[in-house]
């Protein structure tokens, strides 16, 4: 096979794959740029010394010689379990067990000495949430799905051995897919709402060696607007509902959703010419999140409380700026073998007021190891990542009988346990 024709199977395959996966973040943000990232993190950011520099720090491929390439998956499972203190049936209520498997592929060229580029696909965003359909909570949400996919080609330039910059263009391709009851006379309505946009953004980064032992870097990713079409489906339709006209019907619907900036900083230290260690962190604005507002395609809902049917509901979310803080190390115990120890303290972005059932969340603990391998132009790297989730409470809005009211309501509970295995892989190969 061609070199040109391995590249383009490359990343056919790779694009079939996100479009096929949802996925579980932090908030809703994604971390996961490869194995070795998932573990030493910030260190990465610094040393951006493979392909998945595209991700981590664009301005490190002037490091990486002739045409390089890696290829990978993060496989993650999460867990919740929320305890409802009120509603027709209070208990303790887990999450449905699923695996999700966002994947991420990097290709580097060499054009000279000076300049370089690069061409990354991954997630930055993501959701992955399931419950019982007839779970109490299940007038907020029994089942919410993200897809995001960024296809990312950057340019770099190094200015000298110590300094190199690069910038690049973002295409996001975001799939959203939202599910919840609605109560109604006659029994619950099934509600559902999906749809797709795709968005634009850039990125600039650089790096810094000041020294041997010490590698600085930083990444600046501006934010996506995505204007989401799609449709909403319900279950039954709904003409009039306790005297008040309403109506409950399929029919076009979507969303305005502002995916936020970012900053990952960090820096590494060569302690010894086997050991080093870095850390760093990740900056995530999500003060552009303050609601979620549906938009439907004619009035919708309508109940005998509050109001008729409306082109929009809104739930407010006003969620704050929040940062994720990392340290990781990296042995080479081998010419062949690397050994890596990670952790991160991930910080929550939702306020109680506003904190619902689409995803379950408070801070998180993330304790990682991995470990690489690597001959000649092959290389594969697999991590772990055990991720702790601080237990938190819902305040809750109850619905009540607000009958087929379109808005989502939580009914107060508390998150009693939550976590998350994540499994990465990533192969690379230098040509």
């Amino acid at each position: 096979m061609s070199r040109r024709r391995l590249v383009y199977s490359f990343l056919s395959v790779v694009f079939v794959l996100f479009l096929s996966s949802p996925v579980f973040g932090a908030g809703y943000s994604l971390y996961e740029g490869s194995a070795r990232g998932n573990v030493i993190g910030g260190g990465l950011v610094a040393s951006a010394d493979d392909a998945s520099a595209l991700f981590f720090n664009p301005a490190g491929i002037t490091q990486l010689k002739g045409i390089q390439t890696q290829i990978g998956v993060t496989a993650i499972t999460p867990s919740y379990t929320v305890d409802v203190s009120t509603g027709t049936a209070p208990g303790s209520y887990g999450s449905q067990t699923n695996w999700f498997f966002p994947p991420h592929a990097y290709l580097t060229y060499q054009i000279n000495d000076s300049w370089y580029t690069g061409l990354g696909i991954f997630s930055r965003y993501g959701l992955g949430t399931e419950f019982q359909n007839g779970w109490p909570g299940r007038y907020n949400s029994y089942h919410a799905s993200i897809v995001e996919v960024e296809i990312n080609p950057n340019i770099a330039y190094k200015v000298n051995d110590k300094f190199s910059i690069a910038a690049g263009v973002v295409a996001s391709y975001f799939n959203v897919t939202l599910q919840r009851a609605l109560p109604a006379t006659g029994g619950d309505i099934d509600f559902k709402v999906s749809g797709d946009s795709w968005g634009w953004g850039w990125d600039l980064a650089l790096q810094y060696k000041p020294t041997e032992w010490m590698q600085f870097g930083i990444t600046y990713r501006s934010k996506i607007e995505q204007n989401v079409k799609g449709n909403v489906a319900v279950s039954r339709t709904v003409s009039t509902t306790a005297g008040l006209g309403a109506n409950i019907a399929n029919m076009s619907g979507g969303a305005d959703i502002t995916l936020p900036d970012t900053i990952y900083t960090g820096v590494n230290f060569n302690v010894t010419k086997t050991w080093s260690v870095g850390g760093g962190v990740y900056w995530t604005g999500w003060q552009y999140y303050d609601k979620l507002q549906l938009n439907f395609g004619a009035p919708f809902g309508g109940n005998a409380v509050t109001s008729g049917p409306s082109t929009t509901a809104v739930s407010p979310k006003n969620w704050a700026n929040v940062a994720r803080y990392l340290i990781g190390t990296e042995w080479k115990v081998t010419p062949n073998w690397d050994l890596r120890l990670g952790y991160a303290y991930d910080t929550a972005p939702e306020p109680l007021n506003t904190l619902d059932y689409i995803l379950p969340d408070n801070d998180r603990h993330m304790l990682s190891i991995g470990a690489g391998y690597h001959q000649n132009a092959w290389s594969v790297d697999l991590s772990y990542t055990y991720m702790i989730i601080v237990d938190n409470s819902y305040i809750g809005n109850p619905t009540g009988s607000a009958a087929v009211a379109a808005a989502p309501a939580t009914y107060p509970g508390k998150l009693t346990s939550g976590s998350a295995h994540l499994i990465g892989l990533t192969f690379g190969y230098k040509f």
